[in-house]
């Protein structure tokens, strides 16, 4: 009987922790979507201001002329892209909020060794999102309009001319797609830092991965950047270097770092 009492009181006393983890964890979450349609909502009224920002690589690729324009072929199409740009602009607003949620739940579970270690991927990774999103806006969406608008021709260059005629929501939907997919490549030095922090992967192991690493980036650069050469390379330098940049980051923190001289193994002695 007393044991039939103890394991009751051992499977109260685990449900009483587990039920304020999900509680606190669905506090959390709708202060983050609270944020998020808050930060959507404001985003609308500027809506305008936004759109005129994410068009103005394309603008200034096209240059003056009264023929310069997006269309839209659905009576819907553009408000319900206006709706699609405000709601990039609230998860993009919202994003450092929700690693601040993400930090404040894990936190109390962490030794203060652990919290240290953890609290630089907290403040570099929404760093390194904006940097990614930077990269593609003033970089290579630069470089890869002229590329495409190249292939306009005019009525003299051609019996019929050819003229760009792009949907706004093909051409917006598009530039969100970038600035996201750059935004997560440039997380690779946390995700291998953080890999290398619990021993899973060493730097002498992604030293040996290196030409592999390389043709798997210059793919990944392939498939998100528009087919041109140009911006392949504008976003395969940058992984490199946060790849070389993970690999020394893994050297300094991780404990189980093969460079470090405390974690190697060495042999116990016995007396005989």
């Amino acid at each position: 009987m007393t044991s039939v009492n103890l394991e009751n009181e051992t499977l109260e006393h685990t449900k009483q922790p587990l039920m304020g983890h999900l509680l606190d964890l669905r506090r959390r979450l709708i202060w983050v979507f609270s944020t998020m349609f808050l930060s959507t909502l404001i985003c609308y009224f500027f809506v305008s201001d936004i759109y005129n920002f994410l068009v103005t690589p394309l603008a200034e690729a096209m240059g003056p002329g009264d023929t310069n324009r997006l269309i839209y072929t659905n009576l819907t199409e553009a408000f319900f892209t206006y709706l699609k740009v405000a709601l990039f602009s609230g998860i993009f607003i919202t994003f450092p909020i929700l690693l601040i949620q993400v930090w404040i739940f894990i936190a109390p579970g962490l030794y203060e060794k652990e919290r240290k270690a953890f609290l630089p991927f907290l403040a570099a990774t929404p760093v390194l999102f904006f940097l990614g999103a930077a990269c593609v806006y003033y970089l290579v969406l630069p470089m890869a309009w002229p590329f495409f608008l190249s292939f306009q021709m005019s009525a003299q260059e051609a019996v019929l001319p050819i003229q760009l005629e792009a949907r706004v929501s093909e051409y917006l939907d598009l530039i969100m797609t970038l600035i996201f997919a750059f935004g997560l490549c440039f997380q690779m030095p946390v995700f291998l830092t953080l890999l290398g922090f619990v021993g899973i992967i060493t730097p002498d192991w992604l030293a040996k991965q290196r030409r592999y690493m390389i043709i798997l980036i210059f793919t990944v650069a392939a498939i998100l950047t528009p087919p041109d050469v140009l911006s392949q390379i504008l976003l395969a330098v940058p992984l490199m270097g946060l790849y070389e940049l993970s690999i020394l980051m893994i050297r300094m923190v991780a404990p189980h770092s093969d460079a470090n001289p405390e974690n190697k193994p060495h042999n116990d002695t016995h007396a005989a």
